[in-house]
């Protein structure tokens, strides 16, 4: 049972991945929202039914799975479609993810939200005991983002501009780890941190 919990966010392309792979190598349980934001929308989950009764029977597939490809032309013709769906699938998510981090193995387990801050911060988060924000300087996200998903500069921008700034992370942060390019030094900020948070979980090393 795991008391002590961290939510993890960052931009796109800040290395959030590798900062999780690193905490999940020193034995810490990372619960991932984009893994529960595909779990919630199962068949058989509440969240899916209310998603039918909501957006009418013919969102579902044949073999009663969600048609993501209708869905999203749906919420993004549409912003009170899409504030409809959050307003589903967020609290199913929170509630999963809190579930997870309580229930893991270890002094302390690790939430990683993407969109924390764009979700609604501490405010829809309440059960978090930190925010870690993994940061990347916007020309080195630029450059991730162009090698890693093929896109050219001007798409990395608007891919960028879309989520919240660099400075709204910030304000919300308790912990951050600046991601510039130098993966070796993750290692040593990671375990500077681990050492932190299990001493701060009551579980010193």
């Amino acid at each position: 049972m795991s008391d002590f919990i961290i939510g993890l966010t960052g931009g796109v392309a800040s290395g959030k991945s590798e900062v999780t792979r690193r905490f999940e190598a020193l034995g810490v349980h990372v619960a991932d929202a984009d893994v529960a934001a595909r779990e919630v929308v199962e068949p058989g989950q509440p969240a899916l039914a209310a998603i039918a009764e909501r957006f009418g029977a013919d969102i579902l597939l044949a073999d009663g799975t969600l048609d993501r490809r209708r869905l999203r032309e749906r919420i993004f013709a549409d912003a009170g479609e899409r504030r409809a769906l959050e307003a589903i699938t967020h609290p199913a998510i929170r509630a999963r993810l809190e579930a997870q981090c309580r229930t893991a193995a270890g002094p302390y387990a690790i939430a990683a939200v993407p969109l924390l801050v764009e979700a609604g911060g501490r405010a829809a988060y309440p059960w978090v005991d930190r925010i870690l924000v993994v940061d990347a300087p916007v020309h080195v996200q630029h450059a991730r983002l162009m090698r890693r998903d093929g896109v050219d500069e001007a798409l990395a921008s608007r891919m960028i501009a879309a989520q919240a700034t660099r400075e709204a992370r910030a304000a919300i942060a308790d912990d951050v780890i600046v991601n510039d390019g130098h993966p070796e030094h993750l290692d040593a900020m990671v375990a500077t941190l681990d050492a932190r948070y299990r001493e701060l979980a009551g579980f010193p090393l």
